[in-house]
């Protein structure tokens, strides 16, 4: 570690918890020291350091704990894990965990580890990555150490991702650490060290020991990096990719027949998951970009003279999304509907501007999309992964005068998320008829109606068609209930 780390480090450190812990622990004269990913972010010089602090102690990580959170206030709550021999409480912007230094050992059906009293040095062994097995000593005589049996602040500065024993060892211990690498090389824009993605490589079967919960964690944490796509390559190169998601592992590769060729799949779709990464934060627009070509391999079609064809396959793609949900363990909630819509709504602006846009087909848009129409637009200008220039220019031209006739629609007619304003009460009041089929048909006959421009969307008119309406189905006003 070179001096103007060492001066940041220390920066890092003058801060009251860090001084409060060093008082408690040399007062209990026990060995305490901050590890792991705080260490990392500090020497990384990351904008937003993790705010999650590990302090590993000799002996009794839960007393030493609650000390501290005595000595900084009394009503603090400690929450204690005795399973795991840890103990965590919140304080300001930090969420300081302790746990007694330990070492570990496995069976090779469970992740979870039989957990042994030890030393420092154990604690660093059963550790994932060399760059989170650094340590700085909080007693007050060796305040600031630096502790790096493994030249993990050398990895740090050479930007690589290794373990710090055999990585088989360290993988079949643990396979969810496999999936970390490549998340920690994704948000590090780090390398995997050549014998540690050989070993994730030879290891990646393990990984079906591993929750869905767990795995899904971890891709989420992909998913939110500035360019998602690296790490999604680096799961398809290892091998991981079709045991943890092998419907976007099958959007893989290219097939030529008859000398015409389609895209792969794969690839263009973590190239979308990078085009909305540069545009917005939002995951679940991210899963909408990585999920939105999903039934591609099921709907392929080989035509002669015409070519490949994919028909259907938003419409294939917006069902698929509930059970890959399920089985993910993503929300099944309005996240989920979200992501459903966008799927099976992301062709929809493209058709429209390669052909005459009528308003009625605006309107139909703004009222399907509703609030998630500027998501969705967002998703299909990242859809367009040409590298002829000219093409790509002359589509997003395209998409923009669909936004300009959006807004124009929007702006003349407020269709988004609109409700009829004729609803359902006021028809059953006025034709004096039990809610049924009748009802259903009216409203939407009317909304129809709107959508299509025959009628404005005010009342006075929505009334008008009513009656109409009803008068045609032997209704009349007054009628009584039937």
């Amino acid at each position: 570690m070179n001096k103007l780390s060492y001066i940041y480090m220390n920066i890092c450190l003058n801060d009251e918890i860090f001084n409060i812990i060093s008082e408690v622990v040399t007062a209990e004269n026990v060995e305490a020291f901050v590890i792991g990913g705080w260490v990392r972010d500090c020497l990384l010089k990351r904008e937003h350091p993790d705010k999650d602090i590990d302090i590993v102690v000799a002996g009794s990580g839960i007393e030493i704990a609650k000390k501290i959170a005595y000595r900084i206030d009394p009503k603090i709550k400690v929450n204690i894990f005795r399973n795991f021999g840890t103990a965590m409480f919140r304080w300001k912007k930090y969420e300081i965990e302790f746990v007694g230094a330990r070492k570990e050992s496995y069976n090779r059906a469970s992740r979870k580890p039989v957990v042994e009293e030890g030393s420092l040095e154990d604690d660093q062994k059963r550790r994932d990555f060399t760059i989170n097995t650094l340590a700085i000593s909080l007693n007050k005589e060796t305040f600031g150490q630096f502790i790096d049996p493994f030249n993990g602040a050398m990895d740090l500065s050479g930007k690589i991702i290794r373990t710090p024993l055999d990585p088989d060892r360290t993988f079949s211990d643990d396979p969810l650490r496999m999936i970390r690498a490549v998340r920690f090389a994704s948000q590090l824009k780090f390398t995997i060290e050549k014998k540690t993605f050989s070993s994730i490589h030879r290891n990646a079967s393990r990984i079906d020991i591993v929750s869905k919960e767990r795995i899904t964690t971890e891709l989420n944490k992909i998913l939110m990096c500035d360019q998602p796509s690296t790490g999604f390559i680096l799961l398809e190169r290892s091998g991981l990719l079709g045991y943890i998601f092998p419907e976007l592992e099958a959007l893989k590769g290219v097939e030529t027949k008859g000398g015409k060729s389609h895209k792969d799949n794969f690839l263009h779709s973590v190239k979308v998951l990078d085009n909305i990464a540069s545009k917005s934060d939002n995951l679940w627009l991210r899963w909408a970009a990585i999920l939105h070509d999903i039934a591609k391999p099921a709907t392929k079609r080989y035509q002669p003279g015409t070519g490949w064809s994919f028909h259907g396959h938003e419409f294939l793609g917006a069902k698929m999304i509930p059970s890959i949900f399920r089985k993910m363990k993503l929300p099944l909630d309005e996240k989920m509907k979200y992501v459903q819509k966008l799927v099976d709504l992301h062709l929809r602006p493209v058709a429209l501007a390669q052909e005459e846009i009528t308003d009625s087909a605006v309107r139909r848009l703004l009222f399907e999309a509703g609030d998630d129409i500027d998501d969705l637009m967002l998703l299909c200008e990242a859809d367009i992964t040409s590298k002829n220039e000219a093409k790509k220019a002359r589509h997003l031209k395209n998409l923009n005068i669909v936004r300009n006739k959006l807004k124009e629609i929007e702006e003349k007619d407020a269709v988004r998320n609109f409700q009829p304003p004729v609803n359902g009460d006021e028809i059953i009041k006025t034709f004096g008829i039990r809610p049924g089929k009748e009802v259903g048909i009216i409203k939407n006959f009317i909304r129809e109606a709107i959508l299509d421009g025959i009628i404005p969307n005010e009342h006075e008119a929505a009334r008008d068609l009513m009656l109409k309406k009803g008068k045609e189905m032997g209704l009349q006003p007054g009628d009584p209930a039937i």
